[in-house]
């Protein structure tokens, strides 16, 4: 049964970058805030899957732009923040959901493994907040950066240390610029979501006696969804959570409290 958070109107008129936007969490969130009124931008670098994304969002009355980008580069970041000012006359939200991640024991992590996920979890990261805030501050209105982080950032997680390093850069990140910008009307923050069912992940529990073992490990007993990760970022994108700043918000049915997935 679908629980709806925020009323639908609530961001109208304003405008969303998504990166990642194409699929999974990303596609998720972008529905949501296209639900409650914004214009979403979805980018990434498979343009058929934006394509394809946008025409569905379309197909549901919401206004949705596909644009193509590779966020490892700044000159193609600082392209996607300006043709999102002039297509659609603003820039209120960027959601940092695009990620790459890979399961190697450190001592066998080679280092052109290691600059794949870094380059796109942390330096993306980084390019798209900083073209998006710079854009915000020159169009004088303010706005909401939201980041998608992973609780490993915190506790370790081995056979991922790189996206463990870029993941925790990417909390250091979202905590220090929330005070930073927050003179200029910007509020940054992250969510942290538990095992989520999207496509991607389904094959992981494919089999009913992997997604026993898996769920156990979750106090609620159960996976996350795709709907409910697009409400929690709704609520600290959205003016009901204009006084919180630099928090990240745990998603994960209480998950990294108990044992790790990994362990």
């Amino acid at each position: 049964m679908s629980k709806t958070m925020l009323p639908e109107g609530t961001l109208a008129g304003q405008t969303a970058v998504i990166t990642g936007g194409g699929s999974g969490i990303g596609f998720g969130i972008a529905r949501e805030l296209g639900r409650l009124g914004a214009t979403v931008v979805l980018a990434g670098r498979k343009a058929d899957k934006l394509e394809a994304a946008a025409a569905e969002l379309g197909r549901d009355d919401m206004t949705a732009l596909a644009l193509p980008t590779d966020i490892r580069d700044p000159g193609q970041v600082e392209n996607l923040m300006e043709q999102t000012v002039e297509r659609t006359g603003r820039l209120d939200m960027l959601v940092n959901s695009a990620a790459g991640n890979f399961i190697v024991d450190s001592d066998k992590l080679s280092v052109n493994g290691w600059n794949a996920v870094v380059n796109t979890v942390l330096h993306g990261t980084f390019y798209c907040t900083r073209a998006a805030g710079l854009k915000m501050m020159d169009l004088g209105h303010g706005g909401r950066i939201l980041s998608i982080v992973a609780s490993y950032a915190w506790t370790g997680g081995p056979r991922t240390v790189h996206s463990v390093a870029a993941k925790a850069g990417v909390v250091a990140m979202t905590r220090t610029l929330a005070v930073e910008w927050a003179q200029h009307g910007i509020r940054v923050n992250a969510i942290c979501p538990g095992p989520t069912d999207t496509e991607g992940a389904r094959p992981l529990w494919a089999d009913p006696a992997e997604e026993a073992r898996l769920t156990q490990k979750i106090p609620v007993g159960r996976f996350g969804s795709v709907e409910e990760m697009g409400q929690a970022a709704s609520y600290l994108l959205s003016p009901y959570a204009d006084f919180v700043n630099g928090e990240v918000f745990v998603i994960d049915g209480g998950e990294w409290l108990g044992k790790g997935l990994t362990s």
